[in-house]
C-alpha cells in the first residue's frame, strides 16, 4: 500500500482543526450534544472545496426536514408505538426513494431527512415533550459542524475539484485511445479490451457526480456547460466506435480484393492522431488540422452510388460513414477537454446529430421500489423487537439499522458493505472505550485533548482520500467521535456505554442478517433486468408507436448501458453480453434511423423497411416474454436483404436518370442503406463475409 501523500496529510490535519473548532464552539455555547458538531465535520469535509460545500449545503437542508419531520409526527403517533413504527418506515421509504431517485450531490437531502427523523424521533419516545428541543439542538450542532468544515476547507489551502475532474478525464482518453486502437486493428474481443470498456462506462458514470459538485467550485457557468458536454461525447464515443467495429471486421474478413487502396494508411493515421497527447494548456487552442485531413481522405474514399449495389461497397461506405462519427466526436472531446483545462476558448462542434441533447436518465424503478420497501420493513420489524422486548436502549439499535439500510440501499449487493459498517463500528466502541476511561479521566483542559485526540485522527484522516478506504475510516472518525459523548465535564458510567453501544452493534449485525435474506440477488440480477428493459427499448424503437423525443430515449438508452457495463465481467468472449448490449444500442439507433427515412423516401423501398423494423420489433418482444436472448430468425435475413435491394435499386434508377425531379435524394438513400447494414451486421454478426450464393448481390 502506498503511505499517504502530501495533499492526504493536509486535508487530514485540516479536518481535525475543522473538527476542534467544532467541538470547541459546542463546548463554549454549552450545546447538549458538542460531540455531534465534530462528528459532522467529519461526515461532510472531502479534499475539494466544492465537494465539501455541497454535501454540507444539503446535509444542513436533510437535517432540518428530517428533524422537522420528527416534530410534526413524534406527538400524534407516540401513544401508538406500532402505529408510530410503520409512520417512521413510510417516512424512511419515501425519503430513499427520493434519494436513490437522483443520482446528483442533491440526493443527500433527502438521505440525510431519510435516516434522521428515526435518529431524532425514536429517542423521544419516552420523552415526546423534548422532541423540539432535541431536533433544534441536533440542527445547531450540524450547522456548528457544517460551518466549520466549509470555512476551514476554503480558507486553508483550498484544493479544486476542477484539476480532479481534468484527471479523471485523461485517464479516460488514455483508455478510449486503447479502445480505439484495437477496434481499428481490427480486434473487437479480448479480457484487456472489455477492462478498459468498463473502466470508460465507470469513468463517466463517476463524473455525473463529480459535474454536479462543481457548480459549488466557482467554476464558470460556460465551463460548467462545456464540462457536461464533454460527458456527453464522452458516453457517445463507445457505441459508435462499436458500431464501427462490425463493418471493419466484415471487410477484414472479406479479403484485400475488398479492401480499397489507402484505407490501410488511413486506419493507422487515425489511430497514430487518436494517441496523441493532447497540448500543454500553455499552448493554447487551436484547430485540429489533422482531423480536418482526416475527414478529406475519408470523403476520396467514398464508394460511387454503383458500388453501393455490392455487399463490398455498402460495407465500405457504412464502415467510412462510422469513421467520420468516430472523428467527430474524439475531434469535439479533445477540443472540449482543451478549453475547460485553459479555462478559455471557443468551440465548434463537429459532431451534430439528433443522439445528442436528450437528457432523461434510466432507473430501475422496480428495484429501487423494492430497496426502499425492505428498508422501510427492516424498521417496522426492528421497532417491533424493540418494543415487544421492552430494551431501553432498543432505540440506538433501530437508529443505526436504518442508517444502514439507507447508507447502502443503492448497492445490487449492499450486505458485505452493511458487515464493513458493522466492523468499523466495533473498532470505534473499543477506540471509544479506551478513550473514556483510560484517556479522558487524565484531561483537565481543552489544548490537552486536542492533544490526545490528534494523533489517531490525523492519522485515520489520511485515508478518507482513498476510495477503497473512504467509507471505512469516515464512520470510524465518525462514530468515536459520537461514541466518547464528550461533554462540558466528564462523566462516564460503564454500564450506560456497554448497553448503549451494544444496541448500535445489535442493530447493525440486524441489518446485515436483513439485507443478506431480503436482498440477496448481486450485480447479476440487476444486470438481467437492465437487458431486459433495454430489449423492450429496442422493441420500442422499431414499432410504430409514437417515439415523443428520440432524443431522450437515446439518452435513457446510453445512460442503462453505462449501468450495465460496469456490472459485467471483463471478458474475451466474442458474444459476452457486453458486446450483444452494444449491438443491441445499435439496432436501437438504426431502427430510429429507418424511421425517419421512411417518411421521406418514395417508392417500394418505405413498405420493405417497414417490414424489417416489424421482424425487429417481433424478435425482441419475444427476448422480453422469454425473459432471454433468442436466436434471430433467419428470416429477419432475409427481409433485411430485400429491403437493402430496394434501396439499392432506387439509388440506381435516380442515377440513371439524373435529370428526373426524385422524390429521394441520394443521400437519404445513402443514409437508409447504412442503417439497414448496421442491423444485418448487428443482428447477425456470424455473417460478417459476404451474403450467401442464393441471395442476389444487390441484395447484400
Amino acid at each position: 500500500m502506498a503511505y499517504p501523500s502530501f495533499r492526504d496529510w493536509l486535508f487530514s490535519v485540516k479536518t481535525f482543526f475543522a473538527a476542534m473548532l467544532a467541538l470547541y464552539i459546542g463546548l463554549a455555547f454549552q450545546l447538549p450534544r458538542p460531540y455531534w458538531a465534530m462528528a459532522t465535520v467529519y461526515i461532510v469535509s472531502n479534499p475539494f472545496v466544492g465537494a465539501t460545500r455541497s454535501k454540507a449545503l444539503y446535509r444542513a437542508l436533510g437535517t432540518a426536514l428530517g428533524a422537522a419531520g420528527a416534530v410534526l409526527l413524534v406527538p400524534p403517533f407516540v401513544e401508538s408505538p406500532y402505529l408510530f413504527s410503520v409512520v417512521v418506515a413510510l417516512w424512511t421509504g419515501t425519503m430513499l426513494y427520493l434519494a436513490v431517485s437522483d443520482r446528483t450531490a442533491r440526493s443527500y437531502v433527502f438521505m440525510l431527512a431519510a435516516y434522521t427523523m428515526p435518529i431524532i424521533a425514536l429517542p423521544s419516545v419516552t420523552n415526546p415533550t423534548g422532541v423540539f428541543d432535541l431536533a433544534v439542538s441536533r440542527t445547531e450542532e450540524i450547522l456548528v459542524g457544517i460551518v466549520c468544515a466549509s470555512i476551514v476547507g476554503s480558507a486553508l489551502f483550498p484544493s479544486r475539484l476542477a484539476p480532479t475532474i481534468i484527471e479523471r478525464t485523461d485517464a479516460w482518453f488514455r483508455d478510449a485511445a486503447f479502445y480505439a486502437t484495437e477496434t481499428l486493428s481490427g480486434r473487437i474481443a479480448s479480457a484487456a479490451i472489455s477492462g478498459a470498456r468498463q473502466r470508460l462506462a465507470s469513468t463517466i458514470n463517476g463524473l455525473e457526480l463529480l459535474l454536479s459538485q462543481l457548480a459549488y467550485d466557482h467554476t464558470r457557468p460556460d465551463i460548467l456547460a462545456r464540462a457536461h458536454e464533454l460527458r456527453g461525447r464522452m458516453q457517445l464515443l463507445l457505441p459508435i466506435m462499436s458500431s464501427l467495429a462490425d463493418p471493419l471486421l466484415a471487410l477484414y474478413h472479406n479479403g484485400q480484393h475488398s479492401w480499397p487502396e489507402g484505407l490501410d494508411a488511413l486506419l493507422k493515421d487515425v489511430i497514430k492522431w487518436f494517441n496523441q497527447p493532447l497540448p500543454a494548456p500553455s499552448k493554447g487552442y487551436h484547430p485540429d488540422e489533422t482531423a480536418n485531413a482526416l475527414r478529406e481522405r475519408i470523403a476520396a474514399l467514398r464508394p460511387p452510388a454503383a458500388a453501393l449495389a455490392h455487399w463490398d461497397g455498402a460495407l465500405l461506405s457504412n464502415a467510412l460513414w462510422r469513421l467520420r462519427q468516430v472523428i467527430d466526436v474524439w475531434q469535439d472531446c479533445r477540443s472540449l477537454r482543451i478549453i475547460i483545462a485553459r479555462d478559455e476558448g471557443s468551440w465548434r462542434p463537429h459532431f451534430r446529430h439528433w443522439r445528442l441533447g436528450g437528457t432523461e436518465r434510466f432507473y430501475d424503478r422496480g428495484i429501487m421500489l423494492f430497496a426502499t420497501v425492505s428498508a422501510g420493513l427492516a424498521v417496522i420489524l426492528a421497532c417491533s423487537l424493540w418494543i415487544g422486548s421492552g430494551w431501553n436502549d432498543g432505540a440506538s439499535a433501530v437508529t443505526l439499522a436504518a442508517v444502514a439500510c439507507c447508507f447502502f440501499a443503492a448497492l445490487d449487493e449492499p450486505a458485505p458493505m452493511v458487515f464493513r459498517f458493522f466492523l468499523a463500528t466495533a473498532v470505534s466502541v473499543l477506540a471509544a472505550g479506551v478513550y473514556l476511561f483510560a484517556v479522558l479521566p487524565h484531561v483537565h483542559d481543552f489544548p490537552m485533548l486536542v492533544i490526545l485526540f490528534a494523533g489517531p485522527f490525523i492519522l485515520v484522516g489520511t485515508l478518507i482520500p482513498r476510495p477503497q478506504f473512504n467509507m471505512v475510516t469516515v464512520l470510524v472518525a465518525v462514530n468515536t467521535a459520537t461514541f466518547i459523548s464528550i461533554q462540558g465535564a466528564y462523566e462516564a458510567n460503564f454500564l450506560t456505554f456497554v448497553n448503549a453501544n451494544l444496541a448500535g452493534l445489535a442493530g447493525l449485525l440486524y441489518a446485515y442478517l436483513w439485507t443478506r435474506v431480503t436482498r440477496p440477488f448481486g450485480a447479476e440480477f440487476a444486470a438481467s433486468r437492465l437487458l431486459r428493459s433495454n430489449w423492450a427499448d429496442v422493441a420500442l424503437t422499431a414499432s410504430t408507436t409514437p417515439i415523443e423525443d428520440p432524443r431522450n430515449l437515446a439518452a435513457r438508452m446510453l445512460d442503462r448501458l453505462m449501468q450495465l457495463i460496469p456490472r459485467l465481467a471483463a471478458t474475451d468472449e466474442h458474444r459476452h453480453p457486453s458486446i450483444e448490449s452494444f449491438r443491441d444500442l445499435r439496432i436501437a439507433f438504426n431502427a430510429i434511423d429507418l424511421r425517419r427515412a421512411t417518411r421521406k423516401l418514395g417508392g417500394e423501398v418505405p413498405g420493405a423497411i417497414e417490414h424489417v423494423l416489424d421482424g425487429v420489433r417481433s424478435y425482441y418482444e419475444s427476448c422480453v416474454e422469454r425473459r432471454r436472448r433468442e436466436p434471430v430468425p433467419q428470416s429477419l435475413m432475409v427481409s433485411i436483404d430485400a429491403a437493402v435491394a430496394r434501396v439499392t435499386a432506387q439509388g440506381l434508377a435516380n442515377a440513371a436518370a439524373p435529370t428526373e425531379t426524385s422524390p429521394t435524394s441520394a443521400r437519404q438513400l445513402r443514409d437508409a442503406l447504412h442503417a439497414l447494414v448496421g442491423l444485418r451486421l448487428s443482428l447477425f454478426p456470424a455473417t460478417l463475409t459476404k451474403p450467401t450464393p442464393t441471395e442476389p448481390e444487390a441484395s447484400a
